[in-house]
């Protein structure tokens, strides 16, 4: 009798083993398939939400926003969990029904978004996304060079910056540059306004040392150029390396963009796309992950909890309102010819 009820005993504990062998086994098995650029969290914050959930990121990575949604066209909104993109591709994604609505009582911490990146053109009532920062227009110069007190826009074209001034190439931001000088939206449709911004900006050309998109700080940093827009990726590099630098919000209106969290129609685990969307709305953790991209923070609940040494410049003044920020979007195909023919003549023009 003893050795029966040892032999039940153990083949009772070997049940109870591989029983709790395949509940670890199940929680393991869990994937996130995130697809976005490189780089755009620490590694420590994955691992944390790995550690945390028992769910693995499967981190994969695009180039370009056409990229991204491609795939996901080719993929009918299925293969991928969670998709980070620039706002106006998503736009397109969520016109095509490539993008499910969010569950948003499993997401409590949304209260935690800053108001003024939601209700924007490409998800106006916020129901198919979640900002993860955003890219602010700012003008960054060097006071021990430049003895102007450059307030905006329109200060770029004085005299005395001749030959000092870089700009990036995206010829919306410059071209917008123009039309904010001239009191008009960045999204503009009327051509013979853009195209009175294009011969606006040419009498700038004499103030252009360089139009870049790779690695503008540097230019600065090394003192080939005294003044320059760049982008907020851009920027921090360049104050992290120089505190002295003064970043200027233009007076005449901030343009910006901002990168999103989405979740494809058809993604095979939306569950552990929401779980992973509430843990990077915890506070601490956007603190981290915005420090870490040099991005705008666009967690308003932590602002605060961004060092002292990036908070200048990764978070918007406090008195800073919505009206005196305008996103930059997609126009008529019309509108976006005229940029494009008025860019390429201000850069034969600063040749």
């Amino acid at each position: 009798m003893k050795k029966l009820v040892s032999i039940l005993l153990v083949v009772a504990m070997l049940t109870l083993t591989l029983s709790l062998a395949s509940c670890s086994s199940e929680s393991s098995d869990r994937t996130l398939n995130l697809f976005t650029w490189a780089g755009m969290f620490p590694d420590e914050v994955i691992a944390d939400f790995e550690a945390k959930t028992g769910i693995e990121v499967n981190y994969v990575n695009f180039d370009y926003d056409e990229t991204m949604l491609a795939k996901l066209q080719a993929a009918n909104g299925g293969d991928y969990d969670l998709v980070i993109a620039d706002d106006y591709i998503i736009e397109v994604a969520i016109a095509e029904g490539l993008v499910q609505k969010l569950d948003t009582a499993k997401l409590p911490s949304l209260k935690n978004v800053n108001p003024l990146y939601q209700g924007q053109f490409y998800d106006p009532t916020d129901e198919y996304t979640v900002p993860y920062g955003a890219g602010v227009q700012t003008i960054v110069y060097n006071p021990a060079k430049i003895n102007l007190d450059i307030r905006g826009y329109a200060d770029l074209w004085d005299a005395s910056l001749a030959d000092q001034v870089g700009i990036i190439s995206n010829y919306r931001v410059i071209n917008g540059m123009a039309l904010k000088t001239m009191g008009e939206s960045y999204n503009i449709t009327d051509t013979a306004k853009i195209a009175a911004a294009g011969e606006k900006l040419q009498s700038l050309a004499p103030n252009i040392r360089l139009i870049k998109d790779d690695n503008i700080q540097d230019d600065l940093l090394s003192g080939e150029i005294d003044a320059a827009i760049m982008y907020t990726s851009q920027v921090t590099v360049a104050k992290m390396t120089n505190p002295d630098l003064k970043v200027v919000f233009p007076e005449e209106g901030i343009g910006f963009g901002i990168m999103a969290m989405f979740i494809p129609s058809q993604a095979p685990d939306s569950e552990a796309a929401h779980e992973f969307i509430e843990y990077i709305l915890d506070p601490e953790v956007s603190a981290k992950c915005y420090e870490y991209l040099g991005y705008y923070c666009t967690n308003a609940a932590a602002d605060a909890l961004i060092s002292e040494e990036y908070r200048s410049f990764l978070t918007l003044p406090t008195e800073f309102s919505a009206d005196q920020m305008e996103m930059i979007g997609n126009i008529t195909p019309e509108a976006d010819a005229a940029h494009l023919e008025a860019f390429t003549a201000f850069r034969e023009a600063c040749e």
